[in-house]
């Protein structure tokens, strides 16, 4: 980014390219008058689907009107989006900053793991560009579609702040920023500076005997209540070899420490410097330091 120059913000997610929260996003970007916004961004859901991507087949771009920017339907992963986007294969030039979201669920402790929203701006992280993800915490009932649009205001000056700093040269280049916005997010409490946790909710398997319709999960991996009842399918064309199952929420393992996912219950913006490397706890460390040295010395049998 060069002097007076406008900072190129390519923008991506998980939910797919007509979900209301990068439309949320794109538009206050746009309307802001700042920034050159670029879409790439999948062309259906792609929720949960963490960091995989394309290998063995093409993907297909096609481009959509999205008023203020030059945007593409992808049919590929979140992570297909952003390497795209900022290869110079799709667009001219590569973007200043790669922002994710705004996913409809947070993305705290564990389920970071999973999220296809981070994988998109992890991806940038690989590549040495900028990147945030950013995830509102959708609750049904209380939520609705205008949630967004505050989501991304209050979220913009940090986008700003980053691209000051980018312009800057000195902006970290070690990590990436993960925000998740409250559920309440008119009445929020600031920013807060956390880490990631260790929260999640634990998922089991329950076999059907149909087909299930109406049933799926966010990309938070909390069952996403808003669509209809379950509905079952005339199970007669099913190949009676076929075995089916459905995911099911058992139970929920939630952070006591000041982590992400605690700071953004007690209702603050949560932002949190992730990286690639998962490094073991140092117990861990020295445990196995230990144990290896020892198992030259075991026999084959001690195994059984």
């Amino acid at each position: 980014m060069e002097g007076g120059k406008r900072g190129a913000i390519l923008i991506t997610n998980d939910d797919g390219i007509d979900a209301p929260g990068l439309r949320a996003l794109v538009h206050s970007l746009v309307n802001t008058n700042l920034f050159n916004v670029l879409v790439c961004a999948p062309d259906s859901e792609k929720s949960a689907v963490s960091h995989s991507i394309t290998w063995l087949h093409p993907i297909a771009a096609k481009q959509v009107n999205i008023e203020g920017t030059i945007a593409f339907a992808v049919s590929g992963t979140p992570a297909d989006c952003t390497s795209l986007g900022i290869s110079k294969a799709l667009f001219p030039t590569v973007p200043d900053l790669v922002v994710s979201g705004i996913n409809k669920g947070s993305n705290c402790g564990y389920h970071i793991v999973y999220s296809g929203t981070v994988a998109g701006a992890r991806e940038a992280f690989f590549n040495d560009i900028p990147s945030i993800s950013i995830s509102y915490d959708w609750v049904k009932g209380k939520s609705d579609i205008h949630d967004f649009t505050l989501a991304a205001q209050v979220c913009i000056p940090i986008i700003s702040a980053v691209l000051v700093e980018i312009k800057n040269q000195s902006y970290p280049n070690r990590c990436f920023l993960n925000i998740d916005v409250p559920n309440n997010v008119a009445s929020h409490k600031g920013y807060k500076l956390t880490k990631q946790g260790k929260s999640i909710v634990k998922m089991g398997w329950r076999q059907v005997t149909s087909e299930i319709e109406g049933r799926k999960m966010s990309s938070d991996m909390t069952n996403n209540t808003d669509t209809e009842t379950p509905k079952n399918l005339d199970s007669s064309s099913e190949s009676p070899e076929h075995l089916l199952f459905v995911r099911e929420v058992r139970s929920s393992v939630l952070d006591h420490d000041d982590t992400d996912h605690r700071s953004l219950q007690e209702g603050y913006i949560t932002v949190t410097p992730l990286a690639a490397l998962s490094n073991a706890d140092v117990d861990c460390q020295a445990y196995f330091k230990n144990w290896l040295q020892t198992v030259p010395e075991l026999p084959s049998s001690s195994a059984l």
